[in-house]
């Protein structure tokens, strides 16, 4: 890294500055350490080292650090130069002007779906400060201070965009994200694009606003990544950018809230939710459904992912979001009965035609929108797979699934294998693993060969805390571990009883618990033999 830094020497204004740190800084953001934070790790390690190295390069790189690194990599680095600046190591001329920029105005184009806003974000650079004599020179020959961003501190220099697109089709999240020179031109082309398309709109935005809007998309971000381990969420490009983002943002004035996302309202208790599947159902829209039972819960569905995952958006439709629902989230997520299989398509198609004209989508958006879900429709039969069709009989996927989250089935199903058939005098068919009776019931049987343990009491009751915890994904870290341990060969008991240690040590100590079972979850593959 240092020497990569050494290029920054050569650097002649510190926005090239910054973004070639951020870059740097970028090289292992969204990346995991088993046993360790990377930005502490591998981050203030390296300020750590330029301290040490003493170097131009390192005050430089130090120096742009403190203004793009998180708080703690900041607080070392600024430390740190300030030590060598001291000691008279030379620095360029715009080190003094690293960060130090003032926002000029903020704009979001939006789609007409409401699938996602590009937030533009202008700032510029201060000038360089004038010395006194100058200043009173110029007052005594009686000339002006100039208006504007001039004045004490000289003309605004550098302009430049942040370009930030979010995605509400994935929890409102930053996806995307790069730095422009040539503002007029970007502002000037997203106006005229708008203004001859009537599926887009393109306006001005509070800075205050643009803030609070770009922090939450930030952190969806990371909540994603943290979720997915995996950074192909995002642009390749995101990770270069995402340090000198945090700090623009950050450069921006606090104090709003965030503004909600296009057809936001405000949230829907379950009458209301009803109301409006009753009201969908009456409509010509759905007249053609013919299983009006099928069609109802269908309604259900697509209300409660368009309340619970797109920001109490129902009656939003776009082809991105109706094929993620009918593509993803539905086979992921959600147990349907074959009457429901066969009805959700069409029940979908017919919501499209109900909901556009009531969020006053365009013509050309709700004909893309039924295009989409048209063409989706023969990959759902192929993306959504029923679980009875692997052998597993309906009313034991019921009895796992009592809330309908399809996603849940394989943790439950490892934490309570007996569910079938009869021990001693016991059905066990007869036992519901959601009530904590039944649930108590279902482990005594499952550790019947350990009843002579001393503790067996306490050991049965860590046993259910782990099958309760599996049970309710909580973490879902765990089920992750359990996977892992399972893939590298452990049998289902050893594993549980990993995941009991982890949790007595640990205790009630959430944060520590999630990091402790990731770590788990990272175990690499062990390397083949040497030959």
């Amino acid at each position: 890294m240092l020497v990569a830094a050494r290029e920054l020497l050569a650097v002649r204004s510190p926005l090239d500055a910054e973004l070639m740190v951020s870059d740097m800084l970028g090289a292992w953001w969204g990346r995991r350490l088993r046993r360790g934070d990377v930005e502490e790790f591998l981050g203030e390690g390296l300020v750590d080292y330029a301290a040490k190295a003493g170097t131009p390069a390192a005050l430089t790189l130090l120096v742009a650090v403190a203004y793009l690194g998180t708080a703690r990599q900041a607080a070392k680095a600024e430390g740190a130069a300030l030590a060598l600046m001291e000691s008279d190591v030379a620095r360029p001329r715009w080190a003094e002007r690293v960060g130090a920029v003032k926002p000029q105005g903020c704009y979001v184009s939006r789609d007409a779906y409401g699938d996602q806003d590009t937030v533009v974000c202008t700032f510029a650079y201060r000038g360089v400060p004038r010395t006194a004599p100058a200043a009173v020179e110029a007052a005594a020959e009686g000339a002006q201070e100039p208006k504007g961003d001039a004045g004490p501190q000289g003309p605004a220099e550098d302009p430049h965009a942040l370009v930030v697109i979010v995605d509400y089709n994935m929890r409102g999240m930053a996806r995307d994200a790069w730095v422009s020179s040539q503002v007029d031109t970007l502002l000037e082309k997203a106006g005229i694009e708008a203004a001859g398309n009537p599926m887009l709109r393109f306006e001005e935005l509070e800075p205050q606003q643009a803030r609070a809007l770009l922090e939450f998309a930030m952190k969806a971000t990371a909540e994603t990544l943290g979720r997915r381990r995996s950074t192909n969420v995002v642009s390749d490009s995101y990770s270069a950018y995402h340090a000198f983002a945090r700090a623009r943002i950050k450069a921006l004035p606090p104090g709003r809230k965030r503004p909600a996302p296009l057809f936001s309202e405000a949230p829907y208790s379950r009458d209301r939710r009803a109301m409006l599947a009753a009201e969908f159902l009456a409509s010509d829209a759905a007249e053609h459904l013919s299983d009006p039972s099928a069609a109802s819960r269908c309604a259900d569905h697509i209300i409660d992912y368009g309340c619970d995952q797109d920001f109490n958006r129902p009656l939003r439709v776009s082809p991105t979001k109706c094929e993620t629902f009918l593509l993803d989230w539905l086979p992921r997520k959600v147990l349907l009965d074959p009457a429901e299989q066969d009805a959700m398509p069409h029940v979908l198609l017919s919501w499209v035609r109900f909901a556009a004209p009531r969020t006053g989508l365009p013509d050309e958006g709700l004909r893309a929108t039924l295009d989409a879900v048209y063409e989706a429709m023969g990959r759902f039969t192929e993306a959504y797979r029923d679980p009875t069709t692997f052998g597993l009989d309906r009313s034991l996927v019921r009895r796992l699934l009592p809330d309908g989250d399809l996603s849940a089935l394989p943790r439950r199903a490892f934490a309570f294998p007996f569910l079938d058939g009869t021990r001693g005098e016991v059905d066990l068919s007869s036992l519901r693993p959601a009530e904590d009776a039944d649930r108590r019931v279902l482990l005594e049987i499952d550790h019947a060969a350990e009843r002579d343990r001393p503790d067996f009491a306490e050991h049965l009751a860590w046993h259910e805390e782990i099958a309760t915890r599996l049970w309710n994904g909580d973490p879902e870290q765990m089920w992750e571990a359990a996977q892992r341990l399972l893939d590298l060969g452990h049998d289902r008991h050893d594993v549980l009883h990993v995941l009991m240690e982890i949790a007595e040590r640990i205790g009630d100590h959430p944060d520590e618990l999630a990091a402790a079972l990731d770590d788990i979850a990272d175990i690499p593959d062990e390397p083949p033999p040497a030959p």
